[in-house]
């Protein structure tokens, strides 16, 4: 939805000038994205503004000019955000997300994944906040896990994002929670998920090696959380009772070597070089759950899902720019 202004423009003609009233379209629904410039957050930047959304994205140590430079750790700052801006919505997708990194550097994430969630809350007030979770606060050992199961997370990551997800509906309690499982999307570089560094491995081709075939995984596409975000937030808008803990997850279900075949599979490269692990080395870093399948009955009940993406034609669209005869276009399109 928009408002309808006016606006006073010069159109030239050849021998005439006039000015004329043109209608200008404004959206009048407001959504701050924090992360914005991450691989969730960029996702869900787009989204909005792609539906008619008037969207403020905001980043840190990434941010570019398109995007604001927030610290969220400063309340001062944020304050200033909500207040300059004045959102309806607020998408809280800023984390340090990779739990290997949160045991080296636990106090930085935790300022990020913890303290920035307190500051967030406190200043959102009665705006509709969503806080982006993990399916890492379960333990991995009782799946399916419904918004309701108790959780146990095995790692400081997972622990840090339950304490997030706690300080949120302490300070907000019209907050909503979206846990996500794995995510993949568009990168910057492979590195940017666990899903798509895979793809160095698959390239290797001609070298065998080992990768992991333990845990089970479900990668979901960045763009249908983002849909998902959006259903949430014009809902809420028109009814202020939508709260509480939400799932979303993709349901189809792999490995890290099964993710990796399927990717080969995806792009017709070969893949008998990749070589199943089937016990996790001594040293593999943080604890990982077995398996932590979300069950996503509740948004499904109030017509807020997606249907997920399959999985071969969401990496195509997130790792066609990596192909040997497309790296030039990375410089382009990303």
């Amino acid at each position: 939805m928009s408002i309808r202004n006016k606006e006073l423009n010069i159109h030239f003609k050849p021998g005439h000038v006039e000015v004329v009233q043109d209608d200008v379209y404004t959206p009048y629904r407001r959504v701050l994205v924090t992360g914005a410039t991450g691989l969730l957050g960029r996702a869900v930047y787009k989204e909005f503004k792609n539906n008619d959304w008037d969207s403020l994205g905001c980043g840190y140590n990434r941010a570019r000019p398109c995007f604001l430079k927030c610290n969220l750790l400063d309340e001062d700052a944020v304050r200033g955000v909500i207040q300059g801006f004045q959102p309806h919505v607020i998408v809280h997708c800023a984390a340090e997300r990779r739990p290997d990194v949160v045991e080296r550097h636990t106090e930085a994430a935790m300022n990020l994944n913890v303290h920035a969630c307190t500051t967030l809350a406190k200043e959102a007030g009665s705006i509709f906040l969503i806080y982006i979770s993990t399916d890492y606060v379960f333990d991995g050992r009782n799946p399916p896990y419904g918004e309701n199961d108790a959780p146990n997370p095995l790692n400081l990551y997972g622990k840090s994002k339950l304490e997030g997800e706690r300080e949120i509906l302490r300070h907000c309690p019209g907050a909503a929670i979206l846990r996500v499982p794995i995510l993949f999307g568009e990168v910057e570089k492979v590195e940017e998920s666990a899903v798509t560094v895979l793809w160095d491995r698959v390239l290797e081709g001609a070298e065998s090696c080992t990768i992991e075939h333990c845990q089970q995984r479900f990668p979901t596409f960045t763009k249908d959380v983002a849909r998902v975000c959006r259903n949430m937030a014009e809902r809420a808008l028109q009814d202020p009772s939508l709260r509480g803990i939400f799932h979303y997850s993709a349901k189809e279900q792999m490995t890290k070597y099964e993710i990796a075949c399927a990717i080969a599979d995806a792009f017709n490269l070969p893949s008998s070089h990749l070589i199943p692990m089937t016990e996790q080395p001594a040293g593999a870093g943080a604890q990982r759950p077995h398996n932590a399948q979300l069950e996503c009955s509740r948004l499904e009940l109030l017509g807020l899902s997606v249907e997920s993406t399959p999985f071969k034609t969401a990496i195509r669209d997130s790792l066609w720019p990596f192909q040997h005869d497309k790296r030039w276009r990375q410089t382009v399109f990303h």
